[in-house]
């Protein structure tokens, strides 16, 4: 029975195809062949136009038919025009895929703190990245986008912080808080976060990648006592050596993965989980729990923190991390440019054009820098000036008399009493600059920097609590911060600012930062990035 159906069913095609070319095609789509087969004639059609006709059938009709095949192959392939046809008789006609899709990226609103506690609300939607969130406050409050700003997640109940990578998605981060938590999302500068791949040196000791292993303080489990273990890492997870400094197998037993945990900063180790250092760092689950389920650890120093939780975003993201660095204009993961929304799309073209304008403005000033040498007019002739030493002690004296003049031009009608109150206006306008902070203290200080990231030149000038009428400045090299005292000196009746003991001079504390952005001179590097409270 099956024989015969299967055979009517051919002999109906067969018929379909000699009244119409094109039904045969849809018949064929319909019995479940695919759409390259749907385009061109069934394979019995060059077996039937090969056939010699049969005797006595050499007529007017036969010839209609020999000639009727023949255009059949060799008209050219006609696309299916009926695709919903193309389909199971039990499955409805109208598919899910022929109507328009919904969008799916629903908006939320989340709210950005800065570090003066100002903080900004965003509408966003579902799927944007910390890299877009930094974005989209960078384009909002005109800041300068030096790929720096990072998106960071605090979580004040545990003491407890930690960079939010530019490809994580903010609301995932969100999801994962607790109901009664006061979590809160901070936008900040973070110049360490990418110092790896500029300057891999500062973290490893070898030219080559070295094995991370030594030892932590950390923190029993269900316990408050702390305990000095020797640690090894892997890229399955954290180990500790069970007998000594042993690194075999054997020895090894398992602290912690990083597929599903973060790893997380201790803001006041010593305080909240009594840490007998301030350097502490820990592993929490992405999912929501509480501080039992943390797993405290403990470096000696800064610098050791700074290695371990460097190493640990390496193991995690691995090349992902590198592709952060290298593209950080880059669209959010798994989205196509098509996908992105207009503003999105805007805010990459202002940042590729900043960019571009950087790169040139660069350009020009290396080209006029490297046209210019110094020149002496003092005499009847005059000279180029070869000798380094001595180009700088002039720059240095035409600095200080262009603000001598200018602290005169200030002055009204050149009286006295308005040129010292305009020095004095001089003396003080400093306290305008984003690098400086007034009234705080040097913990203050430090921890501001080490917010920002340890990286060779992060400075602030500050206040003096010694002495009120001195300032300090604070700088982070080596990763660590050192303090210099900026001492004031007064020749001839005017007042200076020094770091060397007066043998050079500034008339503010600007002229003074300009300088050593300039110079190494005493200090141990040039100032590069300045620490600054932003305001959204």
């Amino acid at each position: 029975m099956t024989t015969s159906l299967q055979d009517g069913q051919s002999a109906a095609g067969r018929a379909a195809a000699r009244d119409s070319p094109l039904a045969a095609q849809v018949c064929g789509a319909a019995q479940g062949r695919g759409d390259a087969r749907d385009l061109v004639p069934a394979p019995w059609l060059h077996a039937r136009a090969l056939l010699p006709p049969p005797d006595g059938t050499r007529g007017c009709a036969a010839d209609r038919r020999k000639k009727k095949d023949l255009d059949v192959l060799e008209m050219p392939s006609i696309p299916n025009p009926f695709p919903e046809l193309c389909c199971s008789p039990f499955t409805s006609v109208l598919s899910a895929g022929l109507f328009p899709k919904a969008n799916s990226r629903k908006k939320q609103v989340i709210k950005v703190y800065s570090e003066d506690e100002t903080s900004r609300a965003l509408e966003v939607p579902s799927d944007i990245t910390a890299r877009d969130v930094c974005q989209l406050l960078i384009l909002k409050n005109h800041y300068i986008d030096d790929h720096s700003w990072t998106l960071f997640e605090h979580l004040p109940h545990i003491g407890l912080e930690r960079t939010i990578e530019d490809h994580e998605l903010v609301i995932e981060v969100l999801s994962n808080w607790g109901m009664e938590e006061e979590n809160k999302l901070y936008f900040r500068k973070n110049y360490a976060k990418y110092e790896f791949f500029k300057n891999p040196m500062m973290f490893l000791s070898s030219s080559t990648y070295p094995e991370i292993h030594g030892f932590l303080h950390a923190k029993e489990q269900g316990k408050k006592s702390w305990k000095k273990i020797y640690f090894l890492l892997r890229r399955s997870g954290l180990y500790f050596s069970t007998k000594g400094t042993s690194k075999e197998p054997r020895h090894l037993q398992f602290f912690s993965e990083f597929g599903n945990s973060d790893i997380y900063v201790s803001l006041a180790g010593k305080k909240k989980h009594g840490a007998p250092t301030n350097y502490g760092f820990c592993f929490k689950p992405n999912k929501a729990g509480g501080p039992r389920d943390l797993k405290m650890l403990c470096a000696e120093e800064e610098q050791s923190r700074t290695c371990w939780v460097t190493a640990i975003r390496l193991f995690k993201y691995g090349m992902q991390l590198y592709q952060n660095y290298m593209h950080p204009y880059q669209g959010r993961s798994g989205c196509s440019s098509q996908s992105i929304s207009p503003m999105f799309q805007v805010l990459e073209k202002h940042t590729a054009l900043q960019e571009t304008q950087k790169m040139q403005a660069k350009i020009q000033r290396s080209i006029s820098e490297n046209s210019l040498v110094a020149m002496d007019f003092s005499g009847q002739k005059s000279r180029v000036i070869e000798n380094p030493t001595e180009a700088l002690s002039v720059a240095v004296e035409e600095g200080l008399a262009w603000r001598k003049k200018g602290c005169l031009r200030l002055g009204t009608h050149g009286s006295p009493t308005a040129s010292s109150q305009s020095c004095a206006t001089n003396m003080a306008i400093h306290r305008s600059q984003p690098w400086f902070h007034h009234k705080i203290s040097r913990e203050e200080a430090q921890r501001l920097i080490i917010q920002q990231g340890l990286v060779d030149g992060v400075f602030l000038v500050r206040d003096s609590q010694s002495n009120p009428k001195t300032f300090v400045l604070s700088m982070s090299h080596g990763q660590k911060i050192k303090h210099f005292q900026i001492i004031p000196v007064e020749d001839d009746g005017e007042m200076f600012h020094t770091l060397d003991d007066g043998h050079t001079r500034f008339t503010d504390l600007i002229q003074l930062v300009e300088f050593y952005q300039l110079n190494k001179g005493v200090l141990p590097c040039k100032l590069k990035h300045y620490c600054a409270r932003i305001a959204l």
